[in-house]
This record gives structure tokens, sequence and C-alpha cells, in this order.
């Protein structure tokens, strides 16, 4: 114990948050080949356990009482990591959140969920921020999208995995499970339930001209192309390596290769440059975001945040979005998509949008995933006149 408790000291004094808390951890253990797989296992729940809920807690708490109330209040069921917690904290793991903080109380540690996020930015609509901060406590299910809805749930019921089917082609799975072994490769997608639900505004038709332009690996494309395969797309983004993956995924699919392009969308004359001519009845703008709406995946990212950030972001997104806007076909569809929660993000940009381009807003909503454990996305559909 005394061993284990040496190097989660060592991963919390030396992790700044630079670099995603999963990379981190898989270069500290490169560096200390003696950590056995049982040992780097709760050496990952203590940390993320920390990061999600430490700030919580009084200053002057000692750092184990700390670590331990941490992995009693976080949702981490492995049998491993509870033999460090007292063994009444154990029997009452089942608790809920309420209740465990009561309990906490009771041994005179307190816990204050406000202090998780010390800024106050305001959310969106159809979201509070008592249940976002309370999301941040637990990690979120892994979500696949099924294209063989067949041979998925035979091959998962064969290997014993517990499934829930959240609608006809969404299934929820436990994290950890491991379908890359189990499922034949392009049978499913590795898709979080909200980013799938935003392809119930998308609508293609046959024939129509189709533009992601912030793509990233691919996941909005790939739906789009499931949804309806015979239009024409257009993909972009600033990242050679993140269009190299893109494409790789559309062979894996057995799509068509889209026209794929490499620029920065904040540069108007690069973007004349590649698209010179270009003309598009429909784009989807999944922007660059803070990831608030996926924070409890990551919750390193919480923990490093500086409100400050939400200003820079909101005017790139800005940016963007207008931009990209003029390639769109009078009468066309643009999809402005994030990840976020924060209000400056989702309407205030989508406000500036209007304002500067005088599109018209068609729909709005902030997908809220925390009641099926899964992420929060905010999508507009706006319509150019």
């Amino acid at each position: 114990m005394r061993y284990i408790l040496q190097h989660i000291k060592n991963i919390v004094r030396t992790y700044d948050g630079s670099i995603p808390l999963t990379y981190f951890l898989k270069n500290f253990f490169k560096v200390n080949p003696k950590l056995g797989s049982r040992d780097r296992k709760i050496l990952s729940d203590m940390a993320y356990s920390w990061y999600r809920c430490s700030k919580g807690f009084e200053y002057a708490v000692p750092f184990e009482e700390k670590l331990n109330a941490a992995l009693y209040l976080c949702d981490t069921q492995s049998n491993h990591v509870l033999s460090f917690l007292p063994a009444e904290w154990q029997q009452t793991k089942a608790l809920d959140i309420a209740q465990k903080i009561q309990l906490l109380s009771a041994k005179n540690i307190s816990f204050n969920i406000e202090k998780l996020a010390a800024f106050k930015a305001e959310l969106s609509e159809d979201i509070t921020r008592s249940e976002w901060l309370h999301s941040m406590l637990q990690q979120p299910r892994l979500f696949i999208r099924v294209r063989d809805k067949d041979l998925v749930p035979m091959l998962l019921q064969e290997h014993n995995v517990p499934y829930l089917w959240i609608n006809e082609s969404c299934m929820s799975i436990a994290n950890g499970s491991p379908v890359d072994k189990i499922l034949v490769e392009d049978s499913y997608v590795v898709q979080d339930a909200s980013s799938q639900a935003t392809g119930n505004y998308f609508h293609p038709t046959a024939g129509e001209a189709w533009w992601d332009c912030c793509s990233g690996a691919g996941g909005k494309s790939l739906l789009l192309k499931d949804i309806t395969g015979d239009i024409a797309l257009t993909v972009s983004d600033k990242r050679e390596t993140i269009i190299h993956n893109l494409l790789q995924r559309f062979q894996q699919y057995h799509h068509n290769t889209p026209d794929a392009h490499v620029f920065d969308l904040t540069n108007e004359e690069g973007l004349k440059d590649s698209m010179a001519g270009k003309e598009f009845d429909s784009i989807i703008a999944d922007v660059p975001c803070t990831g608030s709406g996926t924070w409890a995946r990551t919750p390193e990212q919480l923990y490093f945040f500086k409100q400050a950030a939400i200003d820079e972001i909101a005017k790139l997104q800005t940016t963007i979005a207008v931009n990209a806007s003029k390639l769109l076909k009078p009468g066309g569809n643009f999809f402005y998509i994030t990840c976020s929660v924060f209000k400056k993000e989702n309407e205030m940009v989508v406000e500036n949008i209007m304002q500067q381009t005088g599109m018209t807003l068609r729909e709005q909503q902030l997908i809220n995933g925390i009641g099926q454990k899964a992420d929060s996305m905010f999508i507009t559909v706006l319509k150019k006149k």
C-alpha cells in the first residue's frame, strides 16, 4: 500500500495538465516498469478520482485522507481500489452522492461540489450547473454506433458482454469492454450517444454537396455517409495527420474517399485558395471548443481549466463559422456543433454568427447526455437566406 501511495503522490506532484492524463500515465508507467497491470489499474483509478473531486475538499485535509474520500465518492468498482478504503466506506460504496457526502461530513471531511469549478460561466439551456458538476464524479459509458444490427449483438452475447440499446443504432456498453477484440471492425463505430444524436438533424438528400469543415477524424462525416451514402462530401481540417486518419477510416468502413483538404479556416486567403469555386448545400462546423460537455471523461481538463480561455475560444469559433458560411449556397443549412455546455460558446456564438452572416435560426438544442452517462453536445441549425 505504501508503494502505491508513493507513486500516486509522485503522479499528482508532477502532472501539470499540459498533455492528456491518459498519455501522462502511459509515459509514467513506461519509466516505472516494475508496476504490474494491477498496480497500473489502481494508480489510474486513483489519478482520475483525484482530478475528479480533490478540489472539493478543504486544503488542510491530509493527502491520504483526501485520496480515500475521492475514491469513495467516485464511481469506481475495482475491488483492488476499494481495498484501500476503511471498512465502513467499502460497505457503503453503493450509497448515492448526497449520502456519501453526509457520511464524510460526519467524519469531519467536508466536500463542496461547487469548488470543482471555481468559475461561474453560464451554462446553456437544458442543463443545470448542479447536474453538470455531479456528472464529473463518474466516468461516462462506452457507446457504439451499430452498423450491423444482427452481428454485433450476437457477438457480444457470445462473449458475455452486457449491452443496452439506446435506440435502433446506438448501444451502451461498460467501459473497458474489449469490443475491438470481439467485434468485426466495420460492424460498429465507437461514438458517444450525444454525438450520434446530432445526426438526427442532418437529413441529407442524394446528390447534395456537403462540407465537414472541422472534420477531425471524421466521426460526423462517417455518420453522414452512413445515413445517405450518395452525397458529394468534402472534408477539411488544419491537421494533416488527422485528415490521414480520416481517409483510413473511410477505407475501413467501405465509403468512397471524400474530397479532402488541409488548411486553417481562420485564414481567409488559404480558404479561398483551397476551395475556389466550391459551394455547398450544407456545412457541418463541429468547431474547436473547451470540451466541457466531455470533461467527465477527461476530468483533468476541468481541474486545470482557466475561465479566460472561454472568450478566446468563442472568438475562434465565430471566425471559423463566419468564414465557412461564405461557401454555403442560398437556402442551405449550416450546422454549428460543439461539445461544450457553456453559453458563451453556444448560444452567444450563434447570435454573433447570425448578426455577421444574416443566417436565420431553424433549430437549436443542448443534447444533455448525463442521464444515460453520455457526453453533452450543442447543435444549432442555421439557414442561409
